[in-house]
C-alpha cells in the first residue's frame, strides 16, 4: 500500500506543536461536557438505556465519520475539513443546550460524533509534516493534550452545571464547549498551514469499500486495525464499569473514584508527554507497542486481587501507561505503512475500529458484570493478550524506519 510522498509545501518548523496546541481548545470542551452527559441525561427523566444511547451516540457518529472526513482530507486538504468539522461539532454543543427530549439529544450527539471524527485528519496532519522516526514523539504529544483535557474539562463542567433545574441547567457548560470549538476552528484559520496539495486526478484511487478492503487484509494494516479494536474494546469496558465495579468490592464514593481517575489521566499524560516517544525511538516502534500490551493484560489480571485504596488506583494507572505507551506506535506505523495519497483513510479506519470498541466494550463489559464481578477485568485481560501477539507479526512485516 506504499508509494511516492505526494507534493506537498514545506511546512514550518512548529507545525505539529503547533496543530496539538489548537487541538487542545477542542479537547478541553469535549471534557467539559462528557462526565455530564449521564446527568443531562437523567434531567430528562430517562431510562437507562436511554442514557447509555446518549453516551454511546458519539462513538458511533465517530465510527462513521473517522474514515469519511480522513480520506476526504486525502483529497481536498486537511485544513478545510479540520475547520468545517471543529465548526459543525461547535454548533452540536450549542443545539444540544436546546434539546427538547431525549430523542432529539441522541441525534444530536450522533451528528456530533460524525462531525468531531476527525481524529484521522489530525494524525494525517501530524504524519505530513514529521519525519517517520519522529511520529510516535508527536502522537504521543497529541495523546497528552488529550489528557490534559479529560482532567480540566470535567473541574469546569462541574463548576458551571446546575443539576437541579433540569436540562437548562446544563447550558452554560454546553455554551462553553461550543465558545471552545469556535475558538479552535478560528485558531486552525488563522495559525494552522495547509499540509497538503489538493489533488485533481483520483484515478490512482480505489473505491471506499475496495480500500477498506484492503486494509483490512493488509499483513501490517489489517492486525493494528485489529489490535486497536481488541484493546479499546477491553479498556472502555473497563473505564465504564470501574466505579460500580470499585463501589461493590470496596465501597467506594465517587470521590474516591474521581480521585482515582485524575491519577489515570496524570500518569497517561507524564507518560505520552515524556517517556513514549523517546522509548519508541531508542527501542523501536513494534517492541514498545508489545510491551505496552503486556503492561496492560498484566495490571487487569492483578486488579482481579487487588486489595482497593492504592493498590487499585496503582494499577489503573498501570493500564493507562500501557495504553500510553501503545497506541502513539499504532499510529506511527500505520503512517510509515500506508500509501501516502491515503493516509488519512487508512488512520480513520483505525479509528473507526476504536469507535466500535467503545461502543461494543461498555456493553459486553455491563453484561459479564452483572454475572460475575471480577468478570470485565479478566475479559479485558483475554482480549489484549492476543495483540500482543499482533504487536509483533506487525512489527515484522513494516517497513524500516527512515528519517
Amino acid at each position: 500500500m506504499t508509494a511516492s510522498e505526494p507534493q506537498r509545501p514545506p511546512p514550518p518548523r512548529f507545525a505539529a506543536a503547533s496543530l496539538i496546541a489548537v487541538i487542545f481548545i477542542n479537547m478541553l470542551g469535549f471534557g467539559i461536557i462528557v462526565p455530564l452527559l449521564p446527568f443531562y441525561a437523567k434531567s430528562f427523566n430517562a431510562p437507562p438505556w436511554q442514557m447509555a444511547l446518549v453516551f454511546s451516540a458519539y462513538s458511533i457518529g465517530s465510527f462513521f465519520g473517522e474514515p469519511f472526513w480522513g480520506r476526504l482530507s486525502d483529497r481536498i486538504g486537511r485544513k478545510p475539513v479540520l475547520i468545517s468539522t471543529i465548526l459543525a461539532n461547535g454548533l452540536c454543543y450549542g443545539a444540544l443546550a436546546f434539546a427538547p427530549n431525549i430523542a432529539i439529544a441522541f441525534g444530536i450527539r450522533l451528528l456530533g460524533g460524525l462531525a468531531a471524527g476527525n481524529g484521522a485528519v489530525i494524525q494525517g496532519y501530524i504524519a505530513d509534516v514529521t519525519e517517520p522516526a519522529k511520529r510516535a514523539r508527536q502522537l504521543s504529544y497529541q495523546g497528552a493534550a488529550w489528557n490534559v483535557g479529560l482532567i480540566v474539562g470535567p473541574s469546569l463542567g462541574g463548576l458551571f452545571a446546575h443539576t437541579g433545574i433540569g436540562p437548562a441547567g446544563f447550558r452554560i457548560p454546553l455554551f462553553m464547549a461550543s465558545g471552545l470549538a469556535f475558538a479552535c476552528a478560528l485558531a486552525v484559520i488563522l495559525i494552522i498551514r495547509e499540509s497538503r496539495v489538493r489533488e485533481t486526478d483520483y484515478s490512482h484511487r480505489p473505491s471506499r469499500w475496495a480500500a477498506a478492503g484492503e486494509a483490512l487484509r493488509h499483513p501490517v494494516i489489517g492486525r493494528l486495525i485489529l489490535l486497536t479494536f481488541l484493546v479499546g474494546f477491553a479498556f472502555t469496558g473497563i473505564e465504564s464499569v470501574f466505579g460500580l465495579w470499585a463501589q461493590a468490592r470496596f465501597g467506594w464514593e465517587p470521590r474516591n473514584i474521581g480521585l482515582a481517575f485524575a491519577c489515570v489521566g496524570i500518569a497517561a499524560f507524564l507518560t505520552q508527554s515524556f517517556v513514549t516517544g523517546p522509548l519508541s525511538e531508542r527501542f523501536g516502534e513494534g517492541r514498545m507497542l508489545a510491551i505496552g500490551m503486556a503492561m496492560t493484560v498484566v495490571a487487569m489480571s492483578l486488579q482481579t486481587v487487588s486489595t482497593g485504596g492504592v493498590m487499585t488506583t496503582v494499577l489503573m494507572c498501570f493500564t493507562a501507561m500501557g495504553q500510553s505507551v501503545a497506541f502513539p506506535n499504532v499510529g506511527a506505523m500505520i503512517s510509515r505503512t500506508a500509501d501516502p495519497h491515503r493516509q488519512g483513510q487508512i488512520m480513520g479506519l483505525n479509528n473507526a475500529g476504536g469507535a466500535l470498541a467503545r461502543v461494543l466494550g461498555p456493553l459486553s463489559a455491563g453484561l459479564i458484570f452483572a454475572k460475575v464481578l471480577n468478570g470485565p477485568f479478566i475479559l479485558g485481560a483475554l482480549v489484549v493478550a492476543p495483540a500482543i501477539l499482533l504487536a509483533l507479526s506487525a512489527s515484522r512485516r513494516a517497513p524500516a524506519r527512515h528519517g
